[in-house]
């Protein structure tokens, strides 16, 4: 017998897409794969060269601190600052492997049995599964089509008893869609209201659109601590998702409980990343901006080609994703998706993975195809015969 929290579980769905890879053909050109969120280019060489430097150190091979090194901490602090014009404190600083254990950290640091967190949807995947991993309950408030955006006076209304939190990721995975900055300000206000927490995920705030340089204010309000909870990851910005490597802000008192949860869980966040990356914060600037200008540039590629489809309706775009209604009433989103990686060689993630009522949409994650492969997709979906 097996855990039925886990059992019942759906299998990664990454690998459930990728698996489909084998069964295209070639016969439309290589295949497109706009399935997994991952950046299409490779990590600054002083990246990787300070990486191969630490990975020798043999000090970086023992346990580091539980919360992150306090260099590593500090840095990140500064970085924080720097972008939200706020004073964040090194001691504020969580570090973590990835954002996903970020977030399984901050779930276990805030709620149990019976406690339930708010999500929006379309919902991350991996919030959902391990939200029904560790035995928490789930509500929803369903996104209008308008940019699938939330409206506040929702959210407040599906704020339950036992509601312990609302998850949030800006820019948005799956949609793309970028939450404003006075939105973000009343959810956070409605979460002081009610006694509640803000897991605000910002993965992917390093690719906001060219003119929005500030994502939002809430570092600068008066005891954010009491109710804020901003997760990051270093895997996009950075091109490190296979090193893990990810932050949390948050309260001291925030901090505390989850290095109690982070030593259960890995004791401590991989060093070598941590150690090669601390001046990196400062010194990429102008590298990261090149990356958000070049995914910019092919976010709007992305949108000319599914302007030129007939019948195809992009809900939301954003960042790394565009999320798209698709035009095959009746069809399922994975059947429609398995059979379009099969037959015309697109690979993308069924909205069926990101919550209930989404069978008529699909994910397109643009970071990991140039532009000139993004453009072929038109011609691609054209040709598709069910």
């Amino acid at each position: 017998m097996f855990n039925s929290a886990v059992a019942t579980l759906n299998a990664p769905p990454v690998s459930i897409v990728l698996n489909w890879k084998s069964s295209y053909d070639g016969a439309n050109g290589p295949l497109i794969d706009m399935s997994q969120a991952v950046p299409g280019y490779s990590a600054h060489p002083d990246i990787l060269t300070a990486l191969a430097k630490a990975a020798s150190d043999p000090v970086l091979a023992r346990y580091g601190p539980v919360e992150g090194d306090p260099e590593f901490r500090s840095a990140y602090a500064d970085h924080v600052s720097q972008i939200y014009n706020a004073k964040i404190n090194s001691s504020e600083v969580q570090i973590t492997s990835g954002c996903n254990q970020a977030f399984v950290a901050t779930v276990l640091a805030l709620a149990g049995h019976g406690d339930r967190i708010l999500m929006m949807r379309p919902c991350y995947f991996n919030h959902e599964s391990t939200l029904g991993m560790l035995g928490v309950g789930i509500d929803y408030v369903d996104c209008d089509d308008g940019g699938l955006l939330p409206n506040c006076a929702a959210i407040d209304a599906a704020i339950g008893p036992q509601t312990r939190a609302i998850a949030l990721v800006s820019p948005n995975n799956p949609a793309g869609s970028i939450y404003p900055a006075p939105l973000l300000a009343d959810i956070l206000a409605l979460c002081q209201k009610r006694g509640i927490w803000l897991i605000l995920d910002e993965t992917y705030r390093d690719f906001m659109p060219l003119d929005m340089d500030v994502p939002h204010h809430l570092f600068t309000q008066d005891d954010w601590q009491s109710s804020l909870i901003q997760l990051y990851s270093f895997s996009k910005s950075y091109c490190l998702p296979g090193h893990r490597l990810g932050a949390i802000i948050a309260g001291r008192e925030v901090v505390a409980q989850l290095a109690k949860v982070i030593d259960n869980i890995q004791i401590c966040a991989p060093r070598v990343a941590q150690h090669a990356l601390t001046p990196m914060l400062a010194s990429m600037t102008g590298w990261r901006q090149t990356n958000r200008e070049r995914i910019a540039a092919r976010a709007t590629v992305f949108r000319a080609a599914i302007d030129d489809l007939p019948g195809w309706d992009l809900l939301s775009s954003g960042a790394y994703f565009g999320y798209v209604r698709h035009p095959f009433a009746g069809m399922g989103s994975r059947q429609l998706a398995e059979t379009m990686a099969r037959k015309v060689g697109v690979l993308v993630i069924p909205g069926a993975f990101f919550g209930a009522g989404q069978d008529g949409a699909l994910r397109f994650a643009f970071a990991n195809a140039g532009r000139d492969i993004i453009g072929q997709l038109a011609g691609r979906l054209s040709s598709l015969t069910l």
